[in-house]
């Protein structure tokens, strides 16, 4: 649950994209932090975290993930608001967006290990299910993002 001194707040899928729309902006950039084997690791963990928005998580994902940009919204030509470069990374909520054919269009809210631009939005934003390393998505028990 998302709260903001004690209330429950809605954001909106726009919030993300607040001034964030730039064309030409680069697209999902993957590669391994170490690969894959049997002792991946991923799982929920009770863990506050709060947004550059105020929004406060309890809960996350800890998992396993490629490196990947993080976007500002969930679309492949969204901004890149910051990185992963290490595995494992948490990951607070998830919701839908782009996809490619046959693929899922689940991505997952987080915050990068750096910041590329815009440095208000402390490198948060989404990252495409293919970068989190579980077997299923959404992730079981992950909550939904408030703001679809």
């Amino acid at each position: 649950m998302r709260t903001r001194t004690g209330s429950r707040r809605a954001w909106p899928a726009a919030a993300l994209s607040l001034g964030l729309l730039a064309a030409g902006s680069p697209a999902v950039v993957a590669e391994s932090t170490g690969g894959q084997d049997a002792t991946a690791t991923c799982g929920p963990r009770n863990q506050r975290h709060q947004d550059n928005l105020g929004n406060v998580f309890t809960l996350d994902l800890f998992c396993d993930n490629l490196g990947a940009d993080v976007l500002g919204r969930s679309a492949f030509n969204a901004p890149v608001t910051g990185r992963l470069k290490l595995s494992p990374s948490w990951f607070v909520c998830w919701t839908e967006g782009e996809a490619p054919p046959g693929q899922t269009r689940v991505w997952y809210y987080t915050q990068g290990d750096e910041v590329v631009t815009q440095p208000g939005l402390k490198a948060w934003g989404v990252v495409p299910a293919r970068v989190v390393q579980t077997p299923r998505h959404p992730y079981p028990g992950l909550p939904r993002c408030s703001w679809v």
